[in-house]
């Protein structure tokens, strides 16, 4: 069953109505309805077309929190082979918003790490809705040191809508936890790529997302704030978030002319979660084809060219 956005829903009645055309005819035999069906099927891909063709920044945020989207642990089973899941952070406990482990990218071994949000109402509590403790962030942390110590790439797919922001979380180091993260991005003497593939929340998407190269799937957003919070923040109101979507420059687009990412993935005509195979192979070239670019560097030069670009980052006056 579709799960269709809010502004979705004129385009919902008309595939609606398809359906039950074809639902009446699979009932009544001798019922021939292709012709007014295929119509309707014109009239909604055209409506899809118009719907995407221009999508404000809000209704990108909407798209990028679309729960069909393919979520971390469906790039692992697609993308990777052998993957050997790494649990716990040796110290508190193993926070199952953020997973990880060895695995191998068309026969390369590579550390992949990601945010998991979870696929039903069971799995995203279990998921804490991929908003990571400090003991998900330095699970991250040991297993990017362990990746640099065997000389294995790193991939990290980042999809949350922030750090858990919780009473428990703040007093185990929520922001430490956080700040080390970032850190040992920074350190890590192997290629780091990384993809945002859903929503890049605040510091909890920067302490995987300080990468030597960084991709964005089209109707994915990275921002230092939701919307939500910034319009509560900015106007004491939760409601101006189309405003605030607006003002944080926070789709793949605006972030590329800034300087922030280095590339675009395009998502099927609809979204992601209208073709969630041709999204993952997508994602999955693109991994591919940065890792490329990056294998041969030796160490202290994957480090150096990691630094200078965040370094420089807006430097090109872009920014203001």
């Amino acid at each position: 069953m579709t799960n269709y956005l809010e502004f979705e829903k004129p385009l919902a009645e008309i595939e609606g109505k398809a359906e039950e055309l074809r639902a009446m005819a699979r009932s009544s035999e001798g019922m021939d309805v292709s012709k007014e069906a295929k119509a309707l099927d014109t009239k909604a891909a055209q409506m899809l077309k118009d719907l995407y063709k221009d999508l404000t920044p809000w209704r990108k945020c909407q798209v990028a929190r679309h729960p069909d989207r393919p979520h971390t642990q469906d790039y692992i089973e697609e993308l990777f082979t052998d993957y050997t899941p790494l649990a716990g952070d040796r110290n508190f406990a193993d926070d199952m918003a953020v997973m990880g482990g060895l695995a191998r990218l068309n026969d390369r071994p590579v550390m992949v790490i990601g945010h998991e949000k979870g696929t039903d109402t069971k799995t995203r509590i279990e998921h804490n809705f991929g908003m990571a403790r400090p003991e998900g962030y330095r699970k991250a942390i040991r297993l990017m040191e362990l990746a640099s110590r065997f000389n294995v790439p790193i991939i990290t797919l980042v999809d949350t809508p922030g750090a858990y922001p919780g009473k428990g979380a703040e007093e185990r180091g929520q922001s430490e936890a956080i700040a080390r993260s970032t850190e040992m991005c920074l350190k890590v003497r192997v290629p780091l790529v990384s993809v945002i593939v859903g929503e890049g929340g605040s510091g909890g998407a920067v302490a995987f997302a300080t990468a030597n190269r960084v991709a964005m799937l089209e109707h994915s957003i990275y921002s230092v704030i939701s919307p939500e919070g910034c319009a509560s923040i900015l106007w004491k109101d939760a409601e101006k978030m189309r405003e605030a979507a607006e003002a944080l420059r926070l789709t793949a687009q605006d972030l590329k002319t800034l300087g922030v990412i280095d590339r675009i993935i395009p998502e099927p005509l609809g979204g992601a979660q209208r073709d969630r195979d041709a999204t993952i192979q997508s994602v999955g070239r693109e991994i591919d084809s940065m890792l490329a670019e990056l294998i041969d560097l030796s160490p202290e030069k994957l480090v150096q060219d990691r630094r200078k670009r965040f370094l420089e980052m807006g430097s090109n006056g872009l920014a203001a």
